[in-house]
């Protein structure tokens, strides 16, 4: 890889490990907000009440259905830029490289939706908004440049 590909793919792994935070830091508040609420409701009894996420991991319990689907889009997306990067700067042909940045590029894109999902429904606050959007679109606007260089290039090319 050369020098721009490896500072581009640091950047796409420092994104994806604050998605995987996020992501779990997302999970852990509605389940403690669930379970800090279940407290309060059966105060009077003595029986031992289970994290809402620990007694069936595999079900997600309604409570936390929204949160969770909306974490596990943005993990998904977020992650999946750092790995289609990967593929590009791994491609055997000009095209093939294209057409995994442009896949990046997306994936980056609906990052930011689900980013905005998550701040418009309270799941998140104006700091950590602010602040994972702007590590985003910066990758974004990377993508889209390098994007813009191929093309260029592909059509000098031709």
């Amino acid at each position: 890889m050369s020098e721009i590909s490896d500072a581009i793919q640091t950047k796409c792994l420092a994104f994806s490990d604050r998605i995987i935070k996020l992501n779990d830091y997302l999970l852990e508040q509605a389940s403690q907000k669930y379970d800090a609420g279940r407290q309060k409701y059966n105060r009077g009894s003595k029986q031992h009440q289970p994290s809402a996420l620990s007694h069936h991991p595999s079900r997600v319990p309604v409570h936390l259905q929204s949160v969770a689907a909306l974490a596990n889009q943005l993990l998904r997306s977020g992650t999946s830029i750092g790995a289609n990067n990967a593929e590009a700067c791994n491609a055997i042909t000009k095209s093939d490289f294209k057409s995994k940045s442009y896949i990046a590029l997306k994936e980056a894109r609906e990052s930011l939706y689900w980013i905005e999902l998550l701040h418009r429904n309270s799941y998140i606050d104006d700091r950590q908004y602010e602040s994972i959007y702007g590590d985003c679109e910066e990758l974004v606007r990377i993508l889209v440049a390098r994007c813009k260089k191929l093309d260029e290039q592909l059509k000098q090319e031709k």
